[in-house]
């Protein structure tokens, strides 16, 4: 393929101009370019050369293409192209001018706490919207995150993305970077949606605090941090973060899967409560205290065999130079407390077993199946009511009756109310009524309108066609395109400067024009078309009037006639008549001749336009004098 020191200015793949190189990476570079069929600017991802004949990278490069190409989502770059050419495999994508929240936390520090809370909720909306669609994204950190001038979040990159849930394929390797990977991820365990929330949470600490919850000399050392050390909470590192907030972030950063939020819909809902002042749930404070408490702790040998593929540490007996009595107290100890824990245990289990009553669990905001599932293990009974929300993510519990912490007998019937999705709507018909109507009426029952301008002969403003037909039965916020009417396609106006009025009338006549004719003074022939409104290859709404500034024909006025007067008296009268004049010496022998105008042209008399030139012929007395008769 082309090198890329001489990219710029180059026609790609027959179609995009190369502008300049935005960035690259490791396996790719970033090019912006123009896009010459539809006119755009776009920016193109191109696969190192070096890897065009490494089947595992291309696989990666194409694997990004299909899942992001299949994502079409306000918060999520969108993929136009991709193919192979040159050599080099390519992807082009929608350019987004801005930066990367790295970029920001960088140059800025840390967000202020509600712009880090939007943030945050525009990646989960595009997490949202990928996971509903099976894509689980696995590479979420702020390198991958671009922040428009307006804004507007977009996340970029599904680069290592899988449909669902997957195992690692790159033998050997740790997808993704390390200070953003999860546990599972480290360990090269499957991952779920879940992986991606556990990163999100660690872009939230850092846009909190501008630094992320572990770090370290080397990948492995920090992928250790990820699987055994208790993160910090944001308020540690800054003091005006909410509690609740810190809820949420330590509620992300849980070690297992089943801890952690279980959608972006519920890590969503608690930072919206958050950002309006309000108390996270109870299931995500209770979360949030297991894991700061430590209490579920990782086998981290065994996550260090793994990491390094390496055979397991050999145990080293303590030194025999030791004393033994400190290891036999603290046997006894440990042997204590285990008894005192039992009779405890065994006390409470008792008085467990004999309870008549249990707590009813709180499962708001966690899917379907797992509420039922707590539900199921209190020993109660799960009714599910499917409900249309608009607001929750279809499979999420959004009520629940009796309410969380009621204690009721066993066998209780729970109801919980699980969103089916967005209700669904009957498509009216708008066509007919006015742009502003139809928008309005559209509005009213859930949907969305998208106008599109169109040449019509149509009244201007007036909706011509919808792309859903009227009663067809949609989701809420389902998208409905109208045509609205900008007029008759303008065409093109005649150029008839120059030629006769009417050959002019008939030739913009015949093109759909109306005419109007001015008749106005001019020293063009008359008839003569000498001006046009608008101009000749101008466009115009057929149907629309053209006025035609037509010749008069030259005005003429007569000329006096100055012969036998003195060559200055004739001149003046001339002059004074609106001519100019012009002299020409004619040699006579008769002496009373000398000065005097013996003929003109023209002729005294005649017709000539003003400011036209009079010729004077005036005698010159050549000396020789004649007797006249």
């Amino acid at each position: 393929m082309t090198t890329q020191d001489t990219l710029s200015g180059t026609l790609f793949a027959g179609r995009y101009r190369i502008s300049r190189k935005l960035g690259g990476g490791g396996m790719a570079d970033v090019y912006l370019a123009e896009d010459q069929e539809l006119g755009r600017r776009v920016a193109i991802k191109m696969l190192h050369g070096r890897y065009a004949n490494d089947e595992q990278f291309v696989e990666r490069f194409r694997r990004e293409a299909t899942h992001a190409a299949g994502l079409s989502h306000p918060n999520i770059v969108s993929i136009f192209d991709r193919g192979e050419a040159d050599g080099s495999y390519f992807i082009v994508m929608e350019y987004v001018e801005g930066r990367t929240l790295k970029e920001l936390i960088r140059s800025r520090g840390p967000c202020p706490v509600p712009v880090a809370i939007a943030y945050t909720r525009q990646i989960l909306a595009a997490l949202r919207y990928a996971h509903r669609n099976g894509v689980v994204h696995r590479d979420i950190k702020p390198h991958n995150v671009i922040v428009d001038p307006e804004g507007v979040i977009k996340v970029t990159d599904f680069g290592i993305a899988r449909a669902g849930a997957s195992q690692m394929t790159e033998e050997g390797a740790i997808i993704g970077t390390a200070q953003y990977l999860s546990p599972e991820q480290a360990r090269g365990a499957p991952v779920d949606q879940t992986s991606d929330l556990y990163s999100t949470g660690i872009v939230l600490f850092e846009l909190l605090t501008g630094e992320v919850p572990f770090t370290g000399d080397s990948p492995v050392e920090i992928a250790m941090k990820h699987l055994a050390e208790t993160p910090t909470t944001p308020s540690e590192l800054r003091p005006d973060v909410p509690d609740d907030l810190d809820l949420v972030v330590v509620r992300a950063l849980a070690k297992e899967p089943a801890d952690r939020y279980q959608s972006a819909a519920a890590m969503d809902a608690d930072l919206e409560t958050v950002a309006r002042g309000g108390r996270v749930a109870a299931e995500t404070a209770e979360a949030a205290t297991m894991v700061l408490s430590g209490e579920r702790d990782v086998d981290a040998t065994a996550a260090t065999q793994m990491l390094h593929r390496g055979p397991p540490p050999q145990y080293e007996p303590p030194s025999r130079s030791r004393p033994i009595w400190p290891w036999l107290l603290g046997i006894g100890a440990v042997l204590a407390l285990l008894a005192g824990g039992w009779f405890l245990y065994d006390s409470i289990q008792s008085q467990l077993k004999g309870a008549e009553t249990v707590a009813v669990p709180y499962v708001l905001g966690i899917q379907q199946a797992l509420a039922e599932k707590k539900i199921t293990d209190e020993g109660l009974i799960p009714n599910v009511r499917p409900v249309a929300n608009s607001d929750v993510e279809e499979g999420i519990v959004f009520a629940q009756n009796p309410k969380e912490g009621t204690r009721v007998d066993k066998e209780t019937v729970v109801v919980i109310d699980v969103s089916s999705g967005k209700p669904e709507v009957s498509v009216p018909s708008v066509v007919g009524q006015s742009e502003a109507d139809a928008v309005a009426e559209l509005t009213r029952v859930g949907l969305v309108a998208q106008v599109a301008q169109v040449n019509s002969e149509r009244e201007e403003g007036t909706v011509t066609a919808q792309s859903l037909d009227p009663g067809t039965v949609v989701v809420e916020e389902t998208k409905v395109r109208i045509n609205v009417s900008k007029g008759p396609k303008p065409v093109v106006v005649p150029n008839v400067v120059g030629i006769p009025y009417d050959e002019a009338a008939t030739e913009l006549q015949r093109a759909g024009f109306g005419v109007v004719r001015v008749d106005v003074d001019s020293d063009r022939t008359s008839g003569t078309v000498v001006d046009q409104s608008p101009d000749g290859g101008s466009e115009s709404s057929k149907g629309s009037t053209v006025t035609l500034s037509v010749s008069r024909g030259p005005s003429t006025i007569a000329v006096p006639d100055v012969t036998t007067f003195d060559v200055t008296i004739a001149q003046t009268t001339l002059t004074n008549a609106g001519f100019r004049t012009q002299v020409v010496l004619e040699d006579t022998d008769v002496a009373t001749d000398d000065g005097i105008v013996l003929s003109q042209d023209p002729a005294g008399g005649a017709q000539a336009a003003p400011n036209s030139v009079v010729t004077l012929f005036v005698g010159r007395f050549t000396g020789e004098s004649t007797t006249p008769p």
